[in-house]
């Protein structure tokens, strides 16, 4: 175990990652902030909370300590874009998803800084998401790999109007078998909207980590933060967030069965 990140284990071949749930910053970072960074805007809020049932369903979850502000751990360590052509956040954010500085003037990460945010943030988390992956693959011959996020409904920088509710990504099918989404596209989530491969086609985790040839399903849910949230505020709102929560666990147990069969 590491301080950067907490993991609780389960009894399953399934992991959630919840890449962008943490909210701390160091210190020594804070100090080169500006007030506005340190409200941590961007965070996927709540996703714990949201996915609170699966340790009843024997699922493993893995949880930063640390906010996307000190780094991206959805991001390649290369610094490579994620979608190339579109307006990008970089691996050590420099600009919230408003475009507002988050760092004081000239205060911004030196290269050096940034390799030593990858080698004490992101490299542990990681190390502990490859080596979960291995262990289960060892254990139960398959793994779901369900990568959890959540994001404004609206993000004028990023994309046009409103999301859909369900953002589903597989790197255009690449990251899992053809079956698994299949029955996620079967998946009844009414009342909300959903989408496969959109905007969002998962991240860098989703990508790197998928591995359907090896029987390592990744997936990525970008979750619109409408759904259970009193929007622009950060607030969670409980009756909508229980409502979401049936659907979602309903997507969950789909990926329980996938990884069971």
């Amino acid at each position: 175990m590491n301080s950067t990140y907490s993991l609780s284990t389960g009894n399953i071949g399934m992991l959630i990652s919840m890449p962008h749930n943490g909210q701390q910053i160091p210190k020594s970072i804070a100090d080169t902030m500006t007030d506005n960074a340190q409200n941590i805007a961007d965070t996927d809020w709540y996703m714990d909370k949201l996915y609170d049932f699966a340790s009843a369903m024997g699922i493993y979850t893995l949880n930063p300590t640390y906010s996307r502000y000190v780094i991206d751990l959805n991001r390649n360590p290369s610094g490579e874009a994620l979608y190339s052509g579109a307006d990008n956040t970089e691996l050590c954010p420099t600009t919230a998803f408003d475009s507002s500085p988050l760092y004081l003037k000239n205060q911004q990460p030196s290269s050096a800084e940034i390799t030593n945010r990858v080698e004490h943030y992101w490299q542990p988390y990681h190390q502990a998401l490859a080596d979960i992956l291995k262990q289960l693959k060892r254990q139960y011959g398959k793994v779901v790999l369900l990568d959890a996020h959540s994001i404004l409904s609206q993000v004028p920088r990023f994309f046009e109007g409103k999301l859909p509710d369900f953002n589903f990504g597989t790197a255009d099918g690449v990251t899992c078998d053809k079956q698994l989404l299949k029955n996620i596209q079967k998946l009844e989530l009414s009342p909300y909207t959903s989408i496969c491969n959109g905007r969002f086609k998962g991240g860098y985790i989703t990508r790197a980590y998928g591995d359907p040839l090896n029987n390592i399903h990744a997936i990525q849910l970008e979750l619109s933060q409408a759904t259970y949230m009193d929007e622009p505020s950060n607030n969670y709102n409980e009756e909508n967030a229980e409502s979401v929560k049936k659907q979602l666990k309903n997507f969950v147990q789909c990926l329980v069965d996938f990884a069971k069969h």
